[in-house]
């Protein structure tokens, strides 16, 4: 939700308008004077401000100055809106860095257009989008408005997968790219000898099934929901938008991705070369972190022998004797409820 900071000594017209606001989904901060909204703006940043010019303390000439020199507050889209229609008054406005001048009386429709023109404009790729929370619908947003992508799909529709449901096989037609809203998911491939390999265990936050979109091929690869999950869907034709039609959402986008790549590069290269205690350790270690970033550190982590074993890349056997080994040592406690890693720094220190 937007933020808008609402500047005006007339107590009809700020109550008035700041309803008109919240009608139309905005949350509004009101300041009576200029002081009182400069002080607003500073403890917290809105996303576009509304001022009069004519009023006590400080006028609006006064905020859009404070506003233009402090790099907390500098780029914020501003606003004026007052009863004066000289044009000097609109030049003065406008030198300052006034990005638009409504004057009074002015109906709903024409602020509610200079609002959305203004937010739209000013819209910017963030540095970093928290997809473990609503990032994902935010960056969609934001790169629609960048990279002018009018036609990426507005439904965000999720959709729900129960425990072991099959996603998708291996040699399907790839259709879309997947986002893990809630649960997990596993990817595996299958030996000729019969056996189960996990390529991929995605959590919370993480995109899955874009490989074979970027490779232009069939999935090498099954994807199966490993517990009650929701997942969000983004067609095929989305997916080349987001990474083609505009260099920077483009660029966005590939780092949003990029971590998981890296993440499977590493795990191959670690199943080929590394002993079986130093892979074991590696994937408690690996699950432990992605547990304490989604805030539930200390928790068990939650995932079948075979599973876990799967991941690893050995036999089930294998596994569960260095994890034994791993509890004799205090490095590790195994319940019912699952592993939890009692010292993770002394497991990452092992040479083993």
């Amino acid at each position: 939700m937007k933020t808008i900071l609402l500047i005006e000594d007339n107590d009809l017209i700020r109550e008035n308008t700041a309803e008109i606001l919240e009608l139309a989904g905005y949350e509004v901060l009101t300041a009576e004077n200029g002081k009182l909204g400069v002080a607003q703006a500073l403890a917290r940043r809105p996303d576009l401000v509304i001022c009069d010019i004519m009023m006590p303390v400080l006028d609006g000439y006064g905020v859009l100055q404070i506003f233009s020199q402090n790099a907390q507050l500098a780029g914020v889209p501003f606003i004026f809106l007052t009863a004066k229609t000289e044009r000097a008054d609109q030049r003065r406005g406008m030198e300052l860095g006034a990005d638009d001048y409504l004057t009074k009386p002015f109906d709903e429709a024409e602020l509610l257009r200079a609002i959305t023109s203004r937010l739209s404009r000013f819209r910017q790729l963030r540095a970093d989008y928290d997809l473990q929370q609503d990032g994902l619908h935010e960056f969609l947003e934001d790169a629609r408005a960048v990279g002018n992508l009018q036609g990426l799909s507005a439904d965000r529709k999720e959709h729900s997968v129960r425990k072991k449901q099959e996603i998708y096989s291996e040699g399907d037609e790839p259709t879309r790219v997947y986002f893990v809203k809630s649960g997990r998911v596993k990817t595996i491939k299958t030996t000729p000898g019969g056996k189960e390999l996990i390529t991929g265990l995605y959590q919370p936050g993480e995109f899955f099934g874009y490989l074979a979109l970027l490779e232009q091929t069939r999935h090498s690869d099954s994807a199966v929901a490993v517990d009650d999950s929701v997942l969000v869907y983004i067609p095929r034709d989305d997916f080349s938008q987001l990474l083609l039609r505009n260099p920077e959402v483009g660029q966005h986008f590939i780092r949003l991705l990029a971590g998981r790549v890296s993440e499977r590069e590493q795990q191959l290269l670690g199943m080929a070369y590394n002993s079986i205690r130093k892979r074991v350790a590696d994937t408690l270690l690996r699950m432990h972190e992605q547990q304490s970033a989604a805030a539930e550190a200390g928790a068990a982590i939650q995932l079948s022998r075979d599973d876990m074993a799967a991941v690893v890349g050995t036999a089930p056997e294998s596994l569960i004797r260095t994890l034994s080994e791993f509890k004799q040592d205090g490095l590790i406690e195994l319940s019912g409820k699952g592993i939890r890693v009692l010292q993770p720094e002394k497991l990452r220190r092992a040479n083993w």
